[in-house]
């Protein structure tokens, strides 16, 4: 007579399970943009370390293309540089608001805070309660940071093998991905609408005549809807 096992996972188990799950839609976004700038970056003219290192030093992804597109247009090092690190300012927002996220010590810290993206911060806030937003911070935080550094590398062997990768649509698929982690928090907090949608309202408005990145940082202008924010 055979015995029959039934495999039953603990509770931090099926959280990390389901974390992994539900991130993995971030990841397939961020792997897929980083083909794009790794073709973008080679296919103008860059060698195929440039974009790698980047990636891996600097690692944002709309600070990388800007400043891409400036070297692309004649622009020096330094104004390049100038250019990603006011479009990465707002992560110092996102940085206070998963502070308390990292965990003790200053190595563990370093790597979090290197691991800040709109995306991860976005899917960590929307987990119900602390010790669940912890692993969701850390999950998707690596596992975006391996799938944007292997798309990188994958779009610049590529090089222009792959055509021009702006008529995919590839751009929208962060967009999506984020509407679709903070949709939920939309319908349970009456407080997060009354923020979020004027805020949405000004990035929409000024999206045609500033440069990418910039939107996001003026949607925080929607805070002041916020009771108890100083005006």
């Amino acid at each position: 007579m055979r015995s029959s096992h039934r495999t039953t996972l603990s509770p931090s188990a099926r959280t990390g399970t389901s974390l992994v799950r539900d991130s993995s839609l971030v990841w397939l976004a961020g792997g897929i943009v980083g083909v794009s700038f790794g073709a973008v970056s080679v296919a103008g003219g860059l060698p195929v370390w440039v974009p790698v290192l980047m990636s891996l030093v600097v690692y944002a992804g709309s600070a990388q293309f800007s400043a891409v597109g400036v070297l692309l247009a004649g622009g020096g090092p330094l104004a390049a540089a100038a250019t990603g690190l006011l479009l990465n300012t707002r992560t110092a927002a996102f940085g206070l608001a998963v502070a308390d996220l990292l965990g003790p010590g200053r190595a563990t810290r370093l790597l979090g805070a290197h691991l800040v993206t709109d995306e991860t911060v976005a899917f960590a806030l929307a987990q119900p309660d602390p010790a669940r937003r912890r692993t969701a911070f850390w999950i998707s935080g690596l596992g975006l940071f391996a799938a944007w550094n292997a798309g990188v590398l994958i779009g610049a062997l590529a090089g222009t093998s792959l055509g021009d990768p702006a008529r995919y649509g590839l751009d929208a698929a962060f967009p999506a991905v984020l509407v679709a982690l903070v949709l939920p928090a939309l319908r349970a907090d009456a407080r997060v609408r009354r923020a979020a949608l004027p805020g949405a309202a000004i990035a929409l408005a000024v999206t045609p005549a500033v440069p990418a990145g910039v939107p996001v940082l003026l949607a925080l202008l929607g805070l002041f809807a916020l009771p108890g924010v100083r005006r």
